[in-house]
């Protein structure tokens, strides 16, 4: 029987005390080959409209909450689009990990870098969804934590969040891919970081020409974007789908469990970072945002 959300969000508490951020504390680390898959993004409209003329080619990038949803993005992206979809997602990583350059302090191999991959793949696409790590456990971030250095965190990460606009910018060569900035939901703990790290996408987006996907928002409470809930008033495509409205009766849906509450993933966590293995609202929500962006930018 799972214990009170109360006691996650204290324990998570003391773990981020203790050591910092366990939004995306890795539990070993991820495959090192990217895994081909489909993705999606924002809120789908009433009506999606046309397919775009070209069947965009998406490079899914992220931590452990990109870990847990790459399937359900591609899945998204794949029936919606038609998308060619390409995941290489690292748990407890952050921007500094896909850097090149950074090889022998990071948690992610030269070969899955961001540049790399671009190379490889020739996206039209890169979808960056990162809840900004403000622990000490990756070394490409020099020690440099939220809770014992915020003004450094966000200078840190801010030239990091630019650096790797570059570095992707420079790997497309010609053929530049669009960056989608993926905005994170409520945190309990820490809410002011998080609204700080979304603004910090929302100018590192606008000044560069890319796009950012408010999915945050479709895991907050209407009037309350940083304001973290376990659960929201069902939807109506939830309603419509079995199992997506997890307590109809309450005509509420389950984002988080009662012992995490960062993770959208409604099964437990595992000792090796995988796929969600089961249906959960919170990842298809955040994975119809990031799928509408896309729609509407590749028409």
């Amino acid at each position: 029987m799972r214990k009170p959300w109360v006691v996650g969000v204290l324990l998570a508490g003391m773990l981020l005390g203790g050591c910092g951020d366990p939004a995306s504390a890795p539990e070993e680390p991820a495959p090192a080959a990217p895994r081909a898959s489909t993705t999606t993004h924002q809120r789908a409209p009433a009506s999606p409209g046309p397919l775009p003329r070209k069947a965009p080619t998406v490079l899914y990038l992220g931590d452990s909450l990109a870990m847990e949803g790459q399937k359900v993005l591609g899945q998204e992206l794949r029936r919606d689009l038609r998308a060619k979809y390409t995941a290489a997602p690292y748990s407890g990583t952050t921007l500094c990990d896909y850097l090149e350059g950074t090889a022998d302090r990071s948690l992610v191999p030269a070969a899955d870098k961001a540049a790399a991959l671009v190379r490889r793949l020739r996206p039209d696409f890169v979808v960056l969804q990162f809840w900004g790590n403000s622990w000490g456990y990756t070394p490409c971030m020099d020690g440099i934590t939220y809770d014992k250095a915020p003004a450094r965190y966000f200078s840190r990460y801010a030239a990091d969040a630019l650096r790797l606009t570059e570095q992707i910018a420079a790997a497309g060569g010609g053929s530049r891919p669009r960056i989608v900035w993926v905005s994170q939901g409520p945190d309990p703990i820490t809410p002011d970081r998080v609204r700080r790290v979304n603004a910090l996408y929302e100018r590192r987006a606008a000044a560069s020409g890319d796009l950012v996907a408010d999915a945050g928002k479709a895991v907050s409470p209407a009037g309350g974007r940083y304001t973290w809930t376990q659960s929201l008033p069902c939807t109506a495509y939830e309603r419509a789908r079995r199992g997506l409205c997890t307590q109809p009766g309450r005509d509420r849906t389950a984002l988080h469990r009662d012992d995490d509450h960062l993770h959208f993933c409604l099964a437990p966590t595992t000792s090796r970072p995988k796929p969600c293995p089961v249906r959960s609202p919170g990842i298809l929500r955040l994975a119809r945002e990031v799928t509408k962006t896309i729609r509407q930018a590749a028409r």
